[in-house]
């Protein structure tokens, strides 16, 4: 009954996941974890390498899964991928933007060069996924649900991560924006807000004195492990358990926001 009554809510049979930034750390375990709900799965990025890796993973654990290859910061790229998946499926029903770098260098002495790179990777490629996907998304029966990707740092400020942080705080900002713009349109768009889940992005600033300093701050005591997003992702893109949910940002923290001194 219980298994049954899971399945009615977050069950992702028959539908279709696309996760930007799949060949990832992070959008690897979303990938994965989407792929055992149930969804087939497009594991979509750069490295052909690591795709092939994430769809294999996919498949010996029962799942449906294709690399595609993207470039997330350029239109056409992100348009191409829309139509190969609209090609092999025939709809969209799930859209994760989990694209973006960062760069861990002090304020005063960050480039231009520096600063649009962060920006770019994390906040333009989160628009592309939404303005490009989400039109689709509106014309089908059953709509769909984009799923974008802040941080702590999207309310926080966290240091050494200026352009990183500025970034995340647009990316809630466009989540709240592009949800009430496709509310009447069966298209949901929510963000999740990972604490420290370390990821080659953000392990070149996990130096000793930082990750005291992060420890400290979160009430569990640890960092985050990849395959804990998975819960959050599936409650708020799948039809029934999110029907209702739109415009949120859900922290994954480990209590690391609860902390006030």
């Amino acid at each position: 009954m219980a298994s049954g009554f899971l399945e009615q809510l977050f069950g992702l049979n028959g539908q279709t996941a696309v996760v930007i930034g799949g060949t990832g750390v992070l959008g690897g375990a979303l990938a994965e974890g989407l792929a055992q709900a149930g969804a087939n799965v497009i594991v979509a990025g750069r490295s052909h390498e690591r795709g092939a890796e994430r769809v294999a993973a996919i498949e010996q654990a029962g799942g449906r899964g294709l690399y595609l290859e993207v470039n997330a910061e350029q239109r056409e790229s992100v348009q191409q991928l829309l139509r190969s998946t609209l090609a092999r499926f025939g709809k969209v029903d799930m859209l994760v933007n989990c694209a973006g770098t960062n760069s861990a260098v002090p304020y005063a002495e960050i480039t231009d060069e520096q600063w649009n790179s962060v920006v770019t990777s994390q906040l333009f490629t989160t628009h592309l996924g939404c303005q490009i996907f989400a039109p689709q998304m509106a014309q089908q029966a059953d709509g769909g649900s984009i799923l974008n990707i802040g941080s702590v740092t999207s309310h926080l400020p966290l240091s050494r991560v200026f352009a990183y942080s500025a970034a995340k705080a647009a990316v809630i900002n466009l989540t709240k924006n592009v949800a009430r713009e496709y509310a009447t349109q069966k298209v949901r768009v929510n963000a999740i807000c990972p604490g420290f889940f370390p990821a080659e992005q953000n392990r070149k600033i996990l130096d000793a004195q930082r990750v005291e300093n992060i420890m400290r701050q979160t009430p569990m005591a640890r960092f985050g492990e990849p395959k804990e997003l998975v819960a959050a992702a599936i409650l708020l893109l799948s039809r029934a358990g999110g029907s209702f949910i739109t415009g949120e940002d859900l922290y994954v923290d480990g209590g690391f926001t609860s902390m006030r001194f």
